[in-house]
């Protein structure tokens, strides 16, 4: 590893003492043994980023890069969760090359545990800024075959409600029905069921009309099931 940015020697020291190495170990066990851990559990490490921040301020905008690309390289998982959560704090003034940054986090160290987050909050931000973008970036990750720049397709939309551009969903869906991956099928059953409690009668007339695979129908209905929605 290269020497750290000073912006992250905090959290570092903060990470280095509250290591738990029982608890990495289950972690890591939980990840498929992907990923190292300090085993630091979800409610401290949220505390210690807090802190952070209190102290030392937001990722600074001229070090980004050199940051998230610190954050990315390291082998703890939790460095990856603070350049993730850091970005979100800052999204909103992303300029219109962050999505170069997002994209290296989709195609390294992928998982759905940090796909997901820059999928729904980073992505999806960001294509609300710079709607022009969308068009092409999403035909480039489509086209890539890469499952976690397509799970971003379908998932970044996830928050939009009534917002959601439902004619680009259904192109994402139709283009990738017929995926065998889990990871793919679960997108498409999550991006509808979180549509469902915005029109639930869409999604269930989707349901009924589209060869979706037994575990995307699943995902799709399972809010409407639990609800008593669903006839």
């Amino acid at each position: 590893m290269t020497k750290p940015p000073p912006y992250l020697t905090g959290i570092i020291e903060s990470y280095q003492k509250n290591d738990n190495a029982g608890l990495a170990i289950q972690m890591k066990k939980y990840m498929r043994e992907q990923y190292e851990y300090f085993g630091i559990p979800s409610p401290l490490r949220k505390e210690l980023i807090r802190s952070h921040w209190k102290q030392f301020g937001f990722i600074p905008e001229d070090r980004i890069e050199e940051i998230v690309n610190w954050c990315w390289n390291a082998p703890q998982r939790e460095y990856h969760y603070f350049a993730m959560e850091s970005l979100d704090k800052v999204s909103k003034k992303a300029n219109k090359q962050r999505i170069e940054i997002y994209e290296y986090m989709i195609q390294n160290k992928s998982w759905w545990d940090t796909v997901d987050f820059i999928a729904a909050k980073l992505v999806g931000e960001y294509f609300i800024i710079f709607p022009e973008e969308i068009a092409t970036r999403t035909t480039k990750w489509m086209d890539s075959r890469n499952i976690w720049l397509q799970r971003t397709c379908l998932l970044f939309q996830l928050k939009y409600k009534t917002a959601t551009n439902i004619g680009l969903l259904e192109k994402f869906i139709a283009s990738l029905v017929n995926s065998k991956e889990f990871f793919i099928r679960k997108a498409i059953g999550w991006v509808l069921r979180e549509y469902s409690k915005t029109d639930p009668e869409y999604v269930i007339q989707f349901v009924k009309e589209h060869d979706l695979s037994g575990l995307s129908s699943k995902e799709a209905l399972k809010w409407l099931n639990r609800s008593n929605a669903f006839t």
